[in-house]
């Protein structure tokens, strides 16, 4: 099963505006979805970099949202569970990828059949060990970023 994952700051492949990166205001781009099914528990959200030169880059972990959530505004704080980015940071960390290159950021919206109940600090890591077998549907939405 699908869920659609759509963002008015941008659409699938399309470039991610500079103010969603490291070079703008560093905010989380708006987000909405849909097709959420039955007797999900949570929603989880992970935003990574695929084409980072040491390996894929996380961007942002958000666990435990509520299932019925249907998205997240522009700027999302304080929703879930935040976890730790490459960035050392929690929350949202912007595209910034090397100068003279373009990178592929990928927005991946999971529903789950339970709540994850981790603590602050987690990474990707972390939350993809304990949604394993526990994933009803998923979405995606990419854009791009260059420097």
């Amino acid at each position: 099963m699908a869920i659609q994952l759509t963002s008015s700051a941008f659409k699938e492949g399309e470039t991610i505006p500079r103010r969603f990166t490291c070079d703008g205001e560093n905010l989380s781009p708006e987000l909405t979805w849909s097709g959420v099914p039955q007797g999900t528990a949570s929603l989880a959200l992970i935003a990574d970099d695929p084409d980072a030169p040491a390996g894929t880059w996380v961007h942002w972990v958000l666990a435990d949202l509520p299932p019925d959530l249907t998205g997240l505004p522009e700027g999302a704080a304080n929703v879930g569970m935040q976890g730790v980015n490459d960035f050392r940071k929690p929350g949202y960390g912007g595209p910034c990828p090397p100068r003279g290159s373009t990178h592929r950021y990928t927005f991946k919206l999971y529903a789950l059949d339970l709540k994850l109940g981790l603590k602050a600090g987690m990474k990707k890591a972390d939350v993809e060990k304990e949604m394993k077998g526990h994933i009803l549907a998923q979405g995606q939405l990419m854009g791009r970023y260059a420097r």
